[in-house]
């Protein structure tokens, strides 16, 4: 008889960020609510546990090229896309104008998208699209 034990699929462990100024970036995220441990700032590499045992990880690009040397940063737009999910329509107005009025670019303003969610879009400090979105 053929064994058929089989093992445990692989598990999602987190989403990886290279990031061109760490604090630029910890600052961001954490106006968005993630912890992260004090002076993270000033470290090449940090982890911020998200809900369900996830993590958000940021690497600086000198981090990254130490292990992989041929790494260069994307020309032009991020591929990651991002999302908080906010209280209600009301919060996803705040945060945006929040971040916005602190110097984020506001890459989509708020709207009712026909979806059926209050929704925004702005840039983190590395032009990776963040959403912002609750239900309407």
């Amino acid at each position: 008889m053929e064994n058929t034990k089989r093992t445990a699929a692989p598990q999602f462990a987190f989403v990886g960020l290279v990031v061109s100024d760490m604090a630029a970036s910890v600052a961001f995220y954490r106006r968005l609510g993630l912890v992260f441990p004090e002076g993270a700032e000033e470290q090449p590499h940090v982890e911020a546990a998200l809900p369900g045992g996830l993590l958000l990880v940021l690497d600086t690009e000198e981090t990254v090229r130490s292990f992989q040397p041929e790494w260069r940063a994307p020309a032009a737009g991020g591929r990651v896309g991002i999302a908080f999910r906010c209280e209600g329509p009301e919060q996803v107005d705040a945060v945006y104008e929040e971040l916005v009025g602190a110097g984020y670019h506001g890459a989509l303003k708020p709207w009712d998208a026909f979806w059926g969610q209050r929704y925004a879009t702005v840039h983190d400090p590395d032009g990776n699209g963040v959403d912002l979105l609750a239900p309407l």
